[in-house]
Formats: C-alpha cells, sequence, structure tokens
C-alpha cells in the first residue's frame, strides 16, 4: 500500500476555521468542489462531484478540531476502500495539517495526478482561509487531460 501524504500550513486561521472547511457543506464546497452534497455528521457520507465523475465518503470520525476521516466508498476504482485523513494542531499563528489519503493499492499514474490535485486543492483551502476566496472546482488549476 502507498500513500499520499501532504503538510500545510495555515496563517492567522484557527483551528476550529481549518475543522468547520472540512466538516460543513459550505465550508468544503467553497474549497474543494463547488458541488458538495451529502451529510458531513460522522456516519453519514458526503457527495462530491466534479463534471461527470465524483467521490462518495463516509465519515468515519470527527474529532473536533484534531481529526477528520473519510472512506471513499463510491468513485474512480483507484480510490475505492482508501482513506483520507485529515490531522490538525494548531502552532502559534498556524494551523498545521497533517493531510493523508491513504491505503492505494500501487502508485499508477492516476495516483501522480491525484497527489497533484490535492496540491492544489488544499492550497485553495489554504486560500479561502487566509483571503477569504478559494478556488473549488471548476475554477481551479487545470493539470491535465484527466480533467
Amino acid at each position: 500500500m502507498v500513500d499520499i501524504l501532504h503538510k500545510v500550513g495555515i496563517k492567522s486561521s484557527s483551528v476550529s476555521d481549518v475543522y468547520k472547511a472540512l466538516t460543513t457543506l459550505k465550508g468544503l464546497s467553497a474549497w474543494w468542489t463547488s458541488d458538495t452534497q451529502g451529510d458531513g455528521n460522522a456516519g453519514g457520507v458526503l457527495l462530491f462531484r466534479f463534471g461527470s465523475g465524483g467521490f462518495d465518503m463516509r465519515v468515519l470520525e470527527l474529532d473536533p478540531d484534531r481529526r477528520v476521516l473519510w472512506k471513499v466508498v463510491d468513485g474512480p476504482q483507484e480510490w475505492i476502500g482508501t482513506k483520507i485523513d485529515w490531522e490538525l494542531r494548531q502552532e502559534g499563528d498556524w494551523t498545521i495539517i497533517l493531510f493523508k489519503h491513504q491505503g492505494w493499492k500501487e502508485p499508477v499514474e492516476f495516483m501522480h495526478h491525484c497527489s497533484t490535485k490535492w496540491g492544489v486543492f488544499l492550497l485553495s483551502l489554504k486560500s479561502l482561509l487566509e483571503t477569504g476566496k478559494g478556488t473549488p472546482w471548476p475554477d481551479e488549476i487545470k493539470l491535465d487531460s484527466w480533467e
């Protein structure tokens, strides 16, 4: 198994603001995809759509201001069964996110694409919290023909 790992610091943002951006439909749609629906409570399923495709995530764990954990229950075959883990902590004026998309079976080319796209969207989250404006799908940076 292989994982996608990223670390992002968000300046002058409280960990509570970051947690809300990861757990509310309003927050998620402001940085990841404008087409976000579903139930963000523990046990609920969030639906993230990107044009004709998307991902369904079951919310496995919510530890306020510390951790959010999802499991992919529908989407591209490579994603099904993987987990998205957000660990949060405050360090002075910074909120630190340790991001993991874990459980990939192998490092296929699609994983390379997804790793870079996660970076793009994590910077959108950073921008949302630092400036008030993110760049969710369909306005994010495009990378290649998979889009």
